[in-house]
Parts: structure tokens; C-alpha cells; sequence
């Protein structure tokens, strides 16, 4: 399954669209703003969302689910149950930071821990990875046998999520980072919601933040 990501918005949020190999549908993970231009990516290579993925419900992730789902009628919004009271209060968030509300857009709270995904015969996994936001998680894949993963805003090259918004937890945050994204083998390559792709080794080595014991 291979990831294309596009830095997208005021934020320069990360969606990211996994593709198969195999088959015309894909999933699309966290559209934020300027989701547009990810809609007409789409739209010239005939491919056809199976669903809207997100690891993670705050506004510069989810902003531009409406706009998927209006291009792509009936495709569905998957998110954690602990996410899902941030979805449902996009407007409010939208306030918060000064920007109109955004589209309603329902969703359905499926992303659990351990859910195996499938596309084309292709595996994604789904880990929960709180502390960023209560209901945040990652997806776990390969490329040919090059294991990536999507993480949203648990670590980022050389920083990790913030904690200050409603239900961050930095303690929740480091285990999940201890427990979850630095198990997975060095040579991982990963995606995060804001700025460039990294590894877990580099992550483990350098991150200032979460030192590997």
C-alpha cells in the first residue's frame, strides 16, 4: 500500500491518501483544510475513496471531511468512539481558533484497537495511541515490504503532539510513543500530521522529547 501526502491549510496538516496497487479504491486520512486539491488528485486518476480515515478529530485534521463526502457520496467517516465528541464539536473548535464552522459531518466510531483494515488484499492496521486527543490512532502498513506507519500527532520529526488541548495527556502520550510507535521495527518510516516523514530509529535515537531507555 503506498502513501501520498499532501501538506495542506494554515496548519500545513498532512492528508495522506493509501493506495493499493490493486484496486481503484483507497482510503483517505485526515482531510483538513485545502482538501480540494486532494479531491481533484483523486478525481484525475479515477480513484474512489472507500473511506475517510482519521487518526485524529481535532479541527486541522478534519475540516475538509464534508468536502470528501459531498464529492464522494455515500463514502463513510471512520473514527475513535473517544474522538468522536471532537468531531461532533467542530464548530466550536472552529470558533476557538478564529476560522467559520465548518459542515456537520457525521461519522462512525469504529477505529479500535487491533481493527485490521483491508484494501485490494492489503492490511492496515489500527493501533490506539492516546495523549494527543483521547480517541487519536495510528495505522500500520508496508510498501513492498517497507513497513510504515501513519501517526498523526503522537511524534513528529524530532518533537512530539502537543497536550494542551481537551483530554491531551502527557503521560498518556509517552506510553503510547514507549509502548506503541517505538516497538515497531527501526526502519519504519513515519508519517506524521505535520511536517516531514522521519524513522523509529531516528525517533528512538534523537527525539528529544521521548528518549529510548
Amino acid at each position: 500500500m503506498k502513501v501520498h501526502s499532501f501538506a495542506l491549510g494554515p496548519f500545513a496538516a498532512n492528508c495522506l491518501v493509501l493506495e493499493s496497487k490493486h484496486d481503484p479504491e483507497v482510503f483517505v486520512v485526515d482531510p483538513g483544510f485545502d482538501v480540494e486539491q486532494v479531491i481533484v488528485w483523486l478525481q484525475e486518476r479515477q480513484r474512489q475513496p472507500r473511506a475517510v480515515l482519521l487518526t485524529h478529530a481535532h479541527l486541522d485534521h478534519a475540516w475538509g471531511c464534508s468536502a470528501v463526502t459531498e464529492s464522494f457520496p455515500h463514502v463513510p467517516v471512520w473514527v475513535h468512539p473517544s474522538d468522536l465528541p471532537l468531531l461532533e464539536n467542530l464548530a466550536t473548535q472552529a470558533r476557538m481558533f478564529g476560522f467559520p464552522p465548518p459542515p456537520a459531518v457525521s461519522a462512525e466510531a469504529i477505529l479500535q484497537e487491533g481493527l485490521e483494515l483491508q484494501l485490494a488484499g492489503e492490511c492496515l492496521r489500527v493501533r490506539h495511541c492516546p495523549g494527543h486527543s483521547p480517541g487519536h490512532v495510528v495505522f500500520l502498513g508496508e510498501d513492498d515490504g517497507q513497513p510504515w506507519a501513519v501517526v498523526g500527532d503522537v511524534i513528529f520529526a524530532g518533537s512530539v503532539g502537543r497536550t494542551d488541548l481537551w483530554g491531551g495527556s502527557w503521560e498518556q502520550l509517552e506510553l503510547s510513543i514507549r509502548k506503541v510507535i517505538y516497538q515497531l521495527p527501526g526502519q519504519t518510516v513515519l508519517y506524521p500530521g505535520h511536517g516531514p516523514t522521519t524513522t523509529v530509529a531516528q525517533e528512538r535515537l534523537s527525539n528529544p522529547f521521548v528518549a529510548q531507555p
